[in-house]
C-alpha cells in the first residue's frame, strides 16, 4: 500500500512537471539538458521531467520603459535636463534570452546615449521645435542595435526638456518682448486700417455729395428749361389767340378799348404815387393819338402776318 502511494505521488509530480500552460501574449524558452531547445507558445506544452526546463519567460506585450533623467549639452553649449519614455516589444524570445544578459538595461543605456548624441547636434531653440525629429532619430539608433537582442523599439517620447534657470529667465524675457512687439504691430496696423477706413468713407461721402449736387443742378436746369418752355408756349398761344380775336368783326374796337383801359390804368397808378409828379398833356387828344398809333401797329402786324 505504501509503495502504491509513493508511485502515485511520483506520477503526480511527473505529470505536473511534464505539462506547462503558457499564458496568452507570452513566450517561454525551453532548454534541454542546459541547451536551447525551443520556444513554448501560449497553451499547453509538454516537457520531459528532469531533462527539460523553462529557462526564460518573456511577455510579448508592448512595454513602456521610463528612461531616467540626464543632462544633455546642445550644440551651442547649453545644458538641458531631459527625460523620456521608451516603448518596446520582445519579438524574438530566443535572442532576448541569449543575446544580452539584460536587454532592458541595454535598451535604457542605449536610449540615453542616443539622446545625448542627437541633442548635441541641435541648438537650444531647435530642441524645443523638433521633438518629433529627436524622437525619430533616437528610435532609429536604438532599433538598429536592439535587433540583436530580439527587441523591437516602437517609439520614444521626450517627457521634459528643462534648461537652467538663467536660460528660462532669458527665454521668458524674449517671449515677453516678442509679445509686446506683436501687440505694438497689431495696434499700429489697427490705427492704419482705421485711418484708411476714415479716408475711404470721407472720399465716398464727398463723391456721393458731389453726385447729389450734380443731379440737383441737372434737375434745376431741366425744371427752369421746362418752365421757360411752358411760359413761351403759353405766351405764343396767347398771342395767337389775340391775333385771331383781332381778325374777328369788332376786333379793332376791342383793341382800342383795351389800349385805352391800359392807358387810363397807367395814369391812375402814377397819380396814386405821392412821390411821383404827374404831367398831364395840355391836349388830351394826345391819348387818342397814342391809341391811333397803337392801332396802326396792330393793323400793320396783322397785314404782315396775313399777306393774302
Amino acid at each position: 500500500m505504501e509503495i502504491a502511494v509513493v508511485i502515485l505521488v511520483i506520477a503526480v509530480i511527473f505529470i505536473w512537471q511534464s505539462i506547462k500552460f503558457v499564458p496568452q501574449q507570452n513566450a517561454w524558452v525551453r532548454e534541454r539538458l542546459g541547451k536551447y531547445h525551443s520556444t513554448m507558445t501560449p497553451g499547453p506544452n509538454f516537457l520531459i521531467p528532469f531533462i527539460d526546463r523553462v529557462a526564460y519567460k518573456h511577455s510579448l506585450k508592448e512595454i513602456p520603459l521610463d528612461v531616467p533623467s540626464q543632462i544633455c549639452i546642445t550644440r551651442d553649449n547649453t545644458q538641458l535636463q531631459v527625460d523620456g519614455i521608451l516603448y518596446f516589444q520582445v519579438t524574438d524570445p530566443m535572442r532576448a534570452s541569449y543575446g544580452s544578459s539584460n536587454y532592458i538595461v541595454a535598451v535604457t543605456q542605449l536610449a540615453q546615449t542616443s539622446l545625448r548624441s542627437v541633442i548635441g547636434k541641435l541648438e537650444l531653440d531647435k530642441t524645443f521645435e523638433e521633438r518629433d525629429i529627436i524622437n525619430a532619430q533616437v528610435v532609429a539608433a536604438i532599433d538598429e542595435a536592439a535587433l540583436n537582442w530580439g527587441v523591437k523599439v516602437l517609439r520614444y517620447e521626450i517627457k521634459d526638456l528643462t534648461p537652467p534657470a538663467e536660460i528660462l529667465r532669458a527665454m521668458q524675457a524674449q517671449i515677453t518682448a516678442e509679445r509686446e512687439k506683436r501687440a505694438l504691430i497689431a495696434a499700429s496696423e489697427g490705427r492704419r486700417q482705421e485711418q484708411i477706413n476714415i479716408a475711404t468713407g470721407e472720399r465716398e461721402a464727398y463723391i456721393a455729395r458731389s453726385e447729389g449736387e450734380k443731379q440737383a443742378a441737372i434737375n434745376n436746369a431741366q425744371g427752369e428749361a421746362a418752365s421757360i418752355t411752358a411760359v413761351a408756349e403759353a405766351t405764343a398761344l396767347a398771342i395767337e389767340r389775340i391775333a385771331a380775336a383781332i381778325r374777328q368783326p369788332g376786333g379793332d374796337q376791342a383793341v382800342q378799348l383795351k389800349v385805352a383801359e391800359r392807358a387810363v390804368d397807367a395814369y391812375s397808378k402814377v397819380a396814386a404815387d405821392a412821390k411821383t409828379t404827374l404831367i398831364v398833356p395840355s391836349n388830351m387828344t394826345d391819348t387818342a393819338g397814342l391809341i391811333a398809333s397803337a392801332m396802326q401797329m396792330v393793323r400793320a402786324g396783322r397785314s404782315g402776318s396775313n399777306p393774302g
